[in-house]
């Protein structure tokens, strides 16, 4: 269940983002960028809401691929927000994941 809440949120949090980068700095790459990806992670909770064993998976490589992300747009920048903060959420939600994933196997 941890997993399913933790892409949930995560996917929430990348669309509202998405947003935000796009009212704020008219960035349609973040707008298409930030839905997408979060929609993704949506589906994956609803799949393994479903019982679909590889909505986890889904879950895990959308996020480990944000973070990844977010990592290096904080190495360049050396802004924390958004980056920092989406790679940390990132980060724990990703450890949610990965436990149930593993835990489950």
């Amino acid at each position: 269940m941890q997993s399913i809440i933790a892409a949930s949120l995560y996917g929430i949090l990348s669309i509202i983002g998405g947003i935000i980068g796009y009212k704020t700095a008219g960035s349609k790459v973040s707008l298409i960028s930030g839905t997408s990806s979060g929609l993704l992670l949506l589906i994956a909770a609803y799949l393994q809401l479903q019982g679909q064993a590889w909505g986890s998976t889904l879950a895990v490589i959308v996020t480990g691929v944000l973070v990844i992300v977010f990592a290096v747009r904080l190495a360049k920048t050396r802004k924390f927000m958004p980056a920092g903060l989406m790679v940390i959420l990132g980060v724990v939600a990703l450890i949610l994941m990965l436990s149930q994933l593993l835990a489950s196997a």
